[in-house]
């Protein structure tokens, strides 16, 4: 595994990379190709100097629209590669940008999580993306860079997504997700975040219902897989049949991430 994931950034939370983890049959993901982290709308000349040196071609975008026309990303200068992203919302109502009164309390911002991870493996937009991130690497050369507004949730199910293909076990999976909370940027996040929320709901929020909202926790992931399973049965079937990776995808992915 990669000794130090995390690019030092000033302006973006959770840069890193996921690649490292060990595979089934032995070999480990790629490092170097596959990249994560949160928006990059507040990032800085010398964060776009040091991710102008990874070479990543491939931009996959999980933000919605709404997302998108408040937080413009900033791109390395000259940037040719491409752009994905969807053509309306991803999220019926991301945490970040949408509470109410009671999300004020850690309890409900907890069940305000839970509610995203319940209704993202149904989630037709989501659903898109993810078919649209699985193509892409599977079609485009270079390193590839996928985020969402926070780097965690959406990101985090996608990253999940793809180690479960390349063979990652399913501890190593969760271990990549939860490791969003040992990133060195959590304020770059709470700047972006915690003022707009604390405005429109005209209260602070206490510092365990941040956390609830910043972070990610272990039953997060967790009630995204039940409830993949309540409908398809296993991940599998949920990738083959709604995602649409299939056998073919799966040899040409691990061929070409996997050494």
């Amino acid at each position: 595994m990669i000794r130090e994931p995390f690019l030092t950034t000033e302006g973006i939370h959770n840069f890193r990379d996921y690649g490292g983890w060990s595979v089934s049959g032995g070999g480990h993901v790629r490092s170097g190709l596959l990249y994560r982290s949160g928006q990059h709308v507040g990032a800085s000349d010398a964060d776009l100097a040091a991710i102008a040196d990874l070479d990543i071609r491939t931009v996959i975008d999980l933000r919605g629209t709404s997302e998108r026309e408040r937080n413009p990303c900033r791109r390395v200068e000259g940037f040719d590669g491409e752009v994905i992203f969807y053509e309306g919302e991803t999220s019926s109502s991301p945490p970040h940008m949408d509470v109410d009164a009671e999300t004020t309390t850690a309890e409900y911002a907890h069940q305000r999580m839970i509610a995203v991870y319940t209704r993202m493996p149904r989630n037709p937009a989501m659903i898109d993306m993810f078919g649209r991130y699985f193509r892409a690497l599977d079609e485009r050369e270079g390193a590839s860079l996928v985020h969402c507004f926070a780097g965690k949730d959406r990101t985090g199910v996608a990253a999940m997504l793809l180690l479960h293909v390349l063979g990652a076990s399913e501890e190593d999976q969760l271990a990549e997700f939860l490791r969003t909370n040992a990133a060195p940027t959590l304020s770059v996040l709470r700047e972006q975040s915690v003022p707009g929320i604390e405005q429109r709901l005209g209260r602070k929020l206490d510092e365990a219902a941040i956390r609830a909202l910043l972070e990610v926790h272990e039953d997060y992931l967790a009630t995204y897989r039940e409830e993949v399973d309540r409908d398809h049965g296993s991940l599998d079937a949920y990738l083959e049949q709604v995602i649409g990776v299939d056998d073919a995808m799966r040899t040409r992915l691990h061929a070409r991430l996997v050494a």
